[in-house]
Formats: structure tokens, C-alpha cells, sequence
């Protein structure tokens, strides 16, 4: 895929959503492919998966950076030298330093698992339980300097089962990642998807409300 628009993914553990992305674009269901895989720790096993694809894989742990400006800035070199048309974090559990997100500004997306704006953050799936929703799911959405808070682009939600414990959960809404983030992905690369007037608009139309997927 000559034209794919070259992608860097970056990740902290099995890389889950990472191998669903990359096997998106080696198949050719989006016009996207991953040319680099960055993980912060060494024993992440998602760069063994990247590895096994074909895709160049380095690590930056932030050991031995003065604060987490130095290290953004280390990241943000790393990360440059590809040249991405996107950057994408999956499962990357580090908060990054405001100059890495304007260095990427508009082409820097997550995937949360939760219907953001509810429940920003860590333990999703446990508060969510916790708090007796009745829906849960993930939100893929553009990066900004506030945490979980940028422009939405999509979700998928699921109706949360009596019998669900937080194992449970998280396996059906890592189901609905796999599909949502290659989906937002591929609009991206296709040029349908930009982030712009800080929000998200998909085929010429801003996105008030994100594309929902997932149960009714």
C-alpha cells in the first residue's frame, strides 16, 4: 500500500489494540500502516506482536530524564523521525507533556475505555461496577493537553450484564476497541476525519455528538 499513510503507535503493555490497527492496514481494510511501534517499557509484550508483523519497534522509558518535560521532549524526537501522518496511543500509560501533544497537534488520537465524558482516567471498568451503570463502553477521541478530554470521534457502548465482574467488561469493550479505533483510523487516513476549531469533523461536518457503535 504505497499511498498508506504512515502511522506510529504507542503502547505500555500486550498491545491489543496496536495488533488490531496494524493487521487493519496489512490487509488493506484502511489506508493506514504502522511504522512504528514506541513503547515506554522494554518488557511490553506488544513489541514482541510488533516484531512478528514486520514493524520497527523502540523503547523510551523515562528513566534517566530530569522530568517528564525532558522525557516528553526525548519522545516527541523519537516519535519525529518517522515522520507520522498520525500518531496513535494504545494502552500507553503515561500522561504526556503538553509541548509532545502540540508537536502532533491534530493527529494525535486514544482510545478510552468508557463513554467519556464519563469516567476519565484509570479503573474505568471497576467504577463503572462500582457506581451500577446500566452502559459502558470506549471512546476513541483526538488528544489534547487535558487528560481524556479532547474532541470525540466515536464510541461503542455496551449494556452492562448483571454477571459482569471487571475481567468481563473489559474483555467486551476491548472487543469494541479493536473495531472503533481502525475504524477512526482509516477516516483519518481517508481524509475524512480532521480535528480542527477544537473539534472533530468527519466528511465535512462537525461532530457534536460521536459516531455511536455498538449495542442499542
Amino acid at each position: 500500500m504505497p499511498d498508506a499513510l504512515p502511522l506510529t503507535i504507542l503502547i505500555s503493555g500486550r498491545g491489543s489494540n496496536m495488533g488490531a490497527i496494524a493487521r487493519a492496514g496489512i490487509e488493506g481494510r484502511i489506508g493506514a500502516r504502522v511504522t512504528l511501534v514506541v513503547s515506554d517499557r522494554a518488557d511490553a509484550g506488544g513489541l514482541g506482536l510488533a516484531r512478528d508483523l514486520g514493524i520497527d519497534t523502540a523503547v523510551l522509558g523515562p528513566r534517566g530524564f530530569p522530568d517528564r518535560a525532558a522525557y516528553g521532549n526525548a519522545l516527541a524526537e523519537l516519535v519525529g523521525r518517522k515522520q507520522p501522518g498520525l500518531v496513535a496511543l494504545a494502552g500507553f500509560m503515561r500522561i504526556l507533556d503538553p509541548a509532545f501533544v502540540r508537536a502532533f497537534e491534530g493527529r494525535l488520537l486514544n482510545v478510552h475505555p468508557s463513554l467519556l465524558p464519563r469516567y476519565p482516567g484509570l479503573h474505568t471498568h471497576r467504577r463503572v461496577l462500582e457506581a451500577g451503570e446500566r452502559w459502558h463502553g470506549c471512546t476513541v477521541h483526538f488528544v489534547t493537553e487535558e487528560l481524556d478530554a479532547g474532541p470525540p470521534v466515536v464510541q461503542a457502548r455496551i449494556r452492562i450484564r448483571k454477571d459482569d465482574d471487571e475481567d468481563a467488561l473489559s474483555a467486551r469493550v476491548q472487543h469494541w476497541e479493536h473495531m472503533i479505533y481502525p475504524e477512526a483510523i482509516g477516516w483519518f487516513a481517508s481524509g475524512r476525519l480532521v480535528c480542527r476549531q477544537g473539534a472533530a469533523w468527519l466528511d465535512g461536518a462537525r461532530l457534536d455528538q460521536p459516531v455511536m457503535r455498538g449495542e442499542t
